[in-house]
């Protein structure tokens, strides 16, 4: 964050009211300098698409995207868990799961903890059709 958008923020902080605090202010700004949202130097963006081997507006699909967020989000290490539907014709996959680590040890956690072990081998394995694995690690170009 340069000086002049924190002095800037600090500022209509202070204008609106809000009393914006400089550890406020200094939190909002992401430590590699990315704008807010974009991965920080050495995160880790996973993301699966997929489709299933139900009718996409099946009961069962609607469960299994819930189980996903449900038991996926709650592992430890798990930041920003999205669930997606496709609205593009481009591809034929139906649904997406994305996931963001802070580097290679939490992603390497995920993959091991007994709760996605277990949905990849009691629902995935038998519920999936056939799925993409896209790992994106955040790097300076």
């Amino acid at each position: 964050m340069t000086k002049r958008t924190f002095v800037k923020n600090l500022s209509a902080g202070l204008a609106t009211g809000a009393a914006l605090s400089v550890a406020q202010a200094i939190a909002a700004e992401t430590t590699s300098g990315a704008p807010a949202g974009e991965l920080k130097l050495g995160e880790i963006q996973h993301m699966v698409i997929f489709n299933l081997k139900y009718d996409k507006n099946a009961t069962e699909t609607l469960t299994f995207i819930k189980d996903g967020k449900r038991i996926l989000r709650a592992i430890p290490g798990v930041r920003n868990f999205q669930a997606f539907a496709q609205v593009s014709k481009k591809n034929d996959y139906d649904f997406g799961f994305s996931m963001v680590f802070s580097g290679p040890a939490e992603y390497e956690k995920y993959n091991t903890h007994p709760d996605h072990v277990g949905f990849v081998e009691q629902r995935w394995k038998k519920e999936v059709s056939r799925f993409l694995e896209i790992d994106f690690k955040a790097q300076a170009l």
